[in-house]
């Protein structure tokens, strides 16, 4: 059994959605161990804490520096097992000591096909924002390995969402969720978790 650390800072859509994954079978063979926010008010934690999950807040502004956030998370993570750190929506700067420790075994969803729209200042409603901004007619999102660089790091999944006129921030936003993210961060974990993905020459493949 595949244990798994999930970061939110928000609602927890994609926990849900991971959540629900696990009990429909889809993803197979692994559990959340525990859930993980930056922000103590965060509603994720309340859907952790509703399916029985243990949820931890550790904010960076808990502790002195960096160094010691880094530690407390990887302290976290040891207490409890976690092999794969899933970032669903977790709007931290993640120290360098982290992504090092678990290099390969962090992934993150972003709602945009890497690398358009993302980076430093691409988060939320901003990425939404900038599809419409620029014209775009399809979006979507990416889960990927994290490492050092924002939204950067090998690709494991991708998946398009058309975008439609008229459409505004929050809707586009809302399509994107139910259309890829909730679709492929499942898929992915389920991957990673059955041991189909490895990374050569710094490219994700899946087998």
């Amino acid at each position: 059994m595949q244990k798994i650390a999930v970061c939110v800072s928000g609602g927890g859509t994609n926990l849900q959605a991971i959540i629900d994954k696990i009990a429909d079978g889809t993803i197979k063979n692994t559990e959340i161990a525990v859930v993980i926010s930056n922000k103590k008010d965060a509603f994720a934690l309340e859907r952790a804490r509703s399916a029985g999950l243990p949820a931890v807040c550790a904010s960076p502004k808990d502790y002195p520096d960096r160094e010691g956030f880094a530690d407390a998370m990887i302290g976290i993570f040891k207490e409890y097992d976690a092999s794969l750190i899933v970032f669903a929506g977790y709007l931290v700067v993640v120290p360098g000591k982290i992504i090092k420790e678990y290099k390969n075994r962090i992934i993150n969803i972003h709602p945009s096909l890497i690398p358009a729209h993302c980076g430093m200042g691409y988060y939320g409603l901003k990425v939404h924002e900038s599809v419409l901004a620029a014209g775009n007619k399809v979006t979507g999102a990416t889960v990927h390995f994290v490492d050092e660089e924002a939204d950067h790091g090998p690709i494991i999944l991708q998946k398009a969402v058309e975008v439609c006129e008229g459409d505004t921030p929050e809707i586009l936003q809302r399509r994107v969720m139910e259309q890829a993210e909730w679709k492929i961060l499942p898929e992915a974990i389920n991957l990673i978790c059955e041991g189909r993905v490895y990374i050569e020459n710094g490219i994700a493949h899946i087998k």
